[in-house]
């Protein structure tokens, strides 16, 4: 794979914060945020290496913040997991950025207007197909919004953009087919080659650039979450197996009277599909002795 992936956070902020990442950034915010109008036309990225080393390599520090057109905030966060209570930590990171612009003594109409945008590698919203979706403060029954757009959240959820290369069809399908898919590639598709800012995004995710430490970096934080997704998948996988044996034992009760706890810890240690298998064959049988049988038969 010679291309880094920007869904780490050493990958996003790499492409996207480097020192060089100005017209990157440029283009891809006006994709996201403005249906790919050229409303940004300068901004400043303020340091996303300023975060600390936290526990977990992420915690609530955000991946890249900058200063744009109109005196706005973004900033802008890369979240492969889905950890708990996210959704707040959002909320959460949106309004502290909003509300520490002030200096000391220094009157709210010194706030300028911010906003939030969010990449998960995870359906955030399932009452939506969109992948890409804004949100902003807006009047319950009338629906009008709120003064000024003071702080808007954005959403761009990777696992519902499907398109293949092919159907790539704007700036805003490109830019999220870069994200989700740069790595798979072994050089710059050709598709691309018209894009100078999408060119030079994989220019700087190319592995040959970066430098042994960078390298080393990228491989931590590649194995760490392929570490976090595994841990969760077991433990899902561990809570369907421990469903499905309360389940399977309520119904060999009610079948064939009290288990004994030596055939219980038998049951628990099936597998997944042998507990199907057991949860099929119950209704079949009329006695404790055919539930021993069977599991004779798939210990065998």
């Amino acid at each position: 794979m010679p291309f880094i992936s920007a869904k780490t956070d050493f990958g996003f902020k790499k492409i996207f914060g480097s020192p060089q990442s100005k017209e990157i950034l440029i283009s891809f915010l006006n994709a996201m945020l403005y249906d790919a109008q050229p409303t940004i036309e300068d901004l400043e990225i303020i340091d996303p290496y300023a975060a600390p080393s936290v526990t977990g390599l992420k915690d609530t520090y955000l991946d890249v913040k900058a200063k744009i057109t109109g005196n706005k905030t973004v900033i802008i966060e890369m979240q492969v997991i889905n950890v708990e209570a996210f959704t707040k930590r959002v909320v959460y990171n949106a309004a502290k950025t909003y509300a520490t612009q002030l200096r000391p003594r220094e009157g709210y109409s010194k706030l300028n207007p911010l906003i939030a945008l969010t990449i998960t590698d995870f359906i955030l919203f399932e009452n939506t197909e969109k992948f890409l979706t804004h949100f902003v403060f807006k009047e319950l029954e009338e629906n009008f919004e709120y003064y000024n757009r003071e702080i808007e959240l954005v959403f761009v959820e990777l696992p519902k953009f499907n398109k293949e290369l092919e159907q790539v069809e704007n700036l805003i399908q490109s830019w999220i087919y870069f994200i989700k898919n740069a790595p798979l590639f072994d050089e710059m598709p050709e598709k691309f080659a018209s894009i100078p800012e999408i060119k030079t995004a994989f220019s700087i995710a190319s592995r040959t650039n970066l430098t042994l430490k960078e390298l080393e970096e990228v491989e931590k934080r590649e194995m760490f979450f392929e570490d976090q997704r595994g841990a969760i998948i077991k433990s899902r996988k561990e809570g369907i197996i421990e469903g499905q044996i309360a389940l399977i034992l309520h119904l060999l009760v009610r079948r064939t009277g009290e288990i004994a706890p030596e055939i219980q810890a038998r049951i628990q240690q099936l597998s997944l599909e042998q507990l199907e298998d057991l949860g099929e064959i119950l209704l079949d049988f009329t006695s404790q002795e055919d539930l021993i049988a069977w599991l004779e038969s798939v210990s065998g």
